[in-house]
C-alpha cells in the first residue's frame, strides 16, 4: 500500500468514525468527565487520573506530534507550509501546555484514563492527515508562494484567529467563575455567554473552519467532521445541564450557535 493509499483510507475512516462518534456521543454515552463525571461511572471508563494531567496527554500529541510528522517532509521549509504549520501550533501549544494549567479545576478533580487514552490515539492520527499535506511531497498541497494571496488563505486564517479569540475569551470567563477552593457551577453571563451555553465550542468550531477553509484540504473538512462530532454532543449535554441544573437559566440561550441550535 503506497502511502498516499494508506492517507486516503485513514481519511475515510476518520469520516466513518465521525459519524459513529456523534451517535453515540449523542444518543448512547455523555463522556465521563467535568460536570457529567459520577462516583459511579461504569468501570471500563478506568481508574481516575488528575484533570490537569490527562489533557496535557490528550493534547500534546497535537502539538508535538504534528510537530515531528511535519518536519519529517521534504517541504517542511516552504513559506505557505510553515505559515499554516504555525497557524496549527498556535491553537495547540496552549491547548497542550498553557490552557490546562489555567483552567479552572475542582479541588482533587480527575478524569476517566480511557478518554486521554483514545484521545492520545485519535489525536495523533488527526495530526498525521494534516501535517502530512503541509510538508510531504508526496501527500502535499499545492501550496505554492502564490497561496499567500488566495482568497482561500486569507479568510481562512481570519476565521481561525476570530475562533481563537472566542474560544481563548470564553475559557477565561468560565475559568474565572469559581474562586479559588470553590467546587461548584455557576452561570455564566455576559458576552457570547447571553447568547449560547458553550461559546467555547463554537470558537474551536469556528478554527478548524478556518483552518479547513486556509487549507483547502480534505483533511481539513474531516477535522473539522470530527470536531463537529465530538462537540456538538457535549455542548447539547452541557446545555441541558445548565437548565436542569439552575431554575432561572436564560431560556432564549441556545447551545451552541446564536439563535440556531
Amino acid at each position: 500500500m503506497t502511502v498516499i493509499q494508506w492517507h486516503d483510507g485513514l481519511l475515510m475512516a476518520y469520516a466513518a468514525m465521525s459519524v459513529l462518534v456523534f451517535v453515540v456521543l449523542q444518543f448512547f454515552i455523555k463522556a465521563s468527565y467535568g460536570r457529567h463525571d459520577t462516583e459511579d461511572r461504569a468501570w471500563w471508563w478506568g481508574p481516575g487520573v488528575p484533570t490537569r494531567v490527562a489533557w496535557v496527554i490528550m493534547e500534546a500529541p497535537s502539538s508535538i506530534g504534528f510537530a515531528v510528522i511535519y518536519f519529517l517532509g521534504d517541504n517542511a521549509w516552504q513559506p505557505v507550509p510553515l505559515l499554516l504549520f504555525a497557524l496549527w501550533q498556535v491553537h495547540y501549544f496552549q491547548r497542550s501546555f498553557i490552557y490546562p494549567f489555567k483552567r479552572s479545576v475542582k479541588p482533587g478533580d480527575k478524569t476517566p484514563l480511557l478518554l486521554p487514552l483514545i484521545a492520545l490515539f485519535t489525536n495523533f492520527g488527526i495530526s498525521f492527515l494534516n501535517a502530512s499535506i503541509l510538508s510531504w511531497s508526496s501527500l502535499a498541497m499545492d501550496y505554492t508562494a502564490a497561496w499567500i494571496t488566495d482568497p482561500r488563505l486569507i479568510l481562512g486564517v481570519a476565521l481561525f484567529f476570530v475562533g481563537y479569540y472566542v474560544n481563548r475569551r470564553s475559557d477565561a470567563m468560565l475559568a474565572a467563575l469559581r474562586k479559588p477552593g470553590e467546587s461548584g457551577y455557576k452561570i455564566p453571563r455576559g458576552w457570547l455567554y447571553e447568547w449560547v451555553s458553550c461559546p467555547n465550542y463554537l470558537g474551536e468550531i469556528m478554527v478548524w473552519c478556518g483552518w479547513a477553509l486556509a487549507t483547502w484540504s480534505s483533511a481539513g473538512a474531516v477535522f473539522l467532521l470530527w470536531t463537529l462530532a465530538n462537540l456538538l454532543p457535549r455542548a447539547l449535554s452541557n446545555h441541558q445541564w445548565y437548565r436542569q441544573t439552575f431554575d432561572n437559566y436564560p431560556a432564549h440561550r441556545k447551545a451552541v450557535f446564536p439563535g440556531i441550535l
